[in-house]
């Protein structure tokens, strides 16, 4: 289920709007990859962060990044049940439904 890792159009929007913010983000991106993990590992490390901020649009972007990163739904999922202790319940009944929303999205563009 891999897709093209064209940023959204709001974001390209974002960033050509405020272009120093833009640069500065990759930077910091740069920055993720140095470092022993490899981009699998990484992908699955910024999922359980996106779980653990409760945030939808960024479960959403991890899970889009993720898949393009080879990162199988079943790894995913994953990550949700080691999230469960932590969030509780209800939110992780919430997290696991923005994945399957947004790997539902992937499918629908292939």
């Amino acid at each position: 289920m891999k897709s093209s890792h064209e940023p959204p159009k709001k974001y390209r929007q974002f960033i050509e709007r405020f272009p120093k913010l833009g640069a500065a983000w990759e930077t910091l991106q740069e920055a993720e990859q140095e470092g022993p993990l490899d981009e699998h590992t990484r992908r699955l490390v910024k999922l359980a962060v996106a779980i653990g901020s409760l945030k939808e649009g960024v479960v959403h972007s991890s899970v889009r990044k993720a898949s393009s990163a080879g990162v199988t739904q079943k790894e995913m999922e994953q990550v949700v049940t080691l999230a469960a202790s932590i969030v509780g319940l209800p939110s992780t009944v919430a997290v696991y439904t923005w994945i399957q929303d947004a790997l539902d999205k992937e499918t629908r563009k292939d």
